[in-house]
């Protein structure tokens, strides 16, 4: 019998219950083996290197364990978990994160998105060399990239005060702009150094705008549309899978925001508090105190937060987020 054969007295028997929905023929089966084993080293990899040590982390958020002593781990309870409701670190630290999030991740969406359109402009020339010039910073590691950074805004020296000293902004010398130890700029200069990378989400943006109909530009151009219009009615509402994708990885990632507080000034906090970003807690209390239960709990919290942002997103993104053939 072949797979057309089987499939049409398959559907020709009568319903079955729930129960008999799980039994599946010998071709079923066959076909079903074959599946697991192709997604086989997915599954190891996922049990062995995520789902394990997720598991390890929530018994370790109940113990009162440190790598120093593993032999002396005992259970406490939720003794970690009040502890770290009560600690003023953890609401700093939750506090500072968002108050950038918010800052950085509207910016960041907004100019890799302009970024796109500009670069899939058949207007522009030399795009390819623009492409490639745009994405290369994502290859240079996180940690270079902070210490070019750190020189390019340098009070004194750096790139950016001397550009705007040519332009006729006092921006060197003591009374200049200290993007990096002044509380109201810290936010500003780390997304200056977030838009330096933003070439994947750019990237992904691209394939995306490639990815819409040109009829419709073309018949939008009839009807005497402009490029604003043709923006807002046609470009934005298409790419809004695309930009839904990249608002909840930035959002995800800006809670887990450590590198470059981390390499500037080690976790600090300087300058006044504004760096305690809540993975420099995490850090410390996990690896440089080496209160890992403590620590687990802390990655529990942030895993619980990242959660329920994620849902509330996709909960709101129906409202605005636009699939081909959907139904609204």
């Amino acid at each position: 019998m072949d797979i057309f054969s089987e499939l049409s007295s398959f559907r020709s028997q009568p319903k079955r219950g729930i129960r008999g929905m799980f039994k599946l023929s010998a071709m079923q089966r066959r076909e079903a083996k074959w599946g697991l084993l192709f997604i086989s080293p997915w599954l190891i990899g996922f049990l062995l290197f995520y789902l394990a040590p997720m598991a390890a982390s929530l018994v370790f958020s109940v113990m009162d364990f440190t790598l120093s002593a593993p032999d002396e781990a005992k259970f406490v309870g939720l003794a970690n978990w009040q502890r770290m409701l009560q600690d003023e670190n953890t609401w700093v630290g939750l506090g500072v994160t968002l108050r950038f999030a918010l800052i950085s991740l509207p910016i960041g969406l907004v100019v890799a998105f302009m970024v796109a359109v500009l670069l899939n402009s058949k207007f522009l020339m030399g795009r390819n060399f623009f492409r490639t010039l745009f994405y290369a910073p994502t290859m240079v590691p996180g940690i270079a990239a902070t210490l070019i950074w750190i020189q390019v805004l340098n009070p004194n020296t750096g790139w950016l005060n001397k550009g705007l000293e040519a332009i006729g902004i006092q921006a060197t010398g003591t009374q200049g702009l200290r993007w990096l130890d002044d509380p109201s700029l810290i936010y500003v200069a780390f997304t200056f150094i977030g838009l330096w990378g933003i070439g994947n989400a750019v990237l992904i943006n691209l394939a995306a705008l490639q990815g819409v109909p040109t009829e419709l530009y073309e018949s939008a151009e009839i009807d005497g549309a402009g490029f604003m219009r043709k923006l807002r009615h046609i470009t934005v509402p298409l790419v809004t899978p695309v930009i839904f994708y990249n608002l909840v990885l930035s959002m995800v990632g800006l809670l887990q925001y450590f590198i470059v507080p981390w390499v500037l000034n080690q976790g600090s906090g300087y300058p006044d508090g504004s760096t305690r970003f809540y993975m420099i807690n995490f850090y410390k209390q996990a690896f440089t105190f080496q209160n890992m239960g403590y620590g687990a709990t802390l990655a529990w919290l942030l895993f619980i937060i990242s959660l329920v942002i994620t849902l509330f997103l996709f909960g709101t993104g129906r409202y605005w987020v636009y699939y081909a053939g959907e139904r609204k």
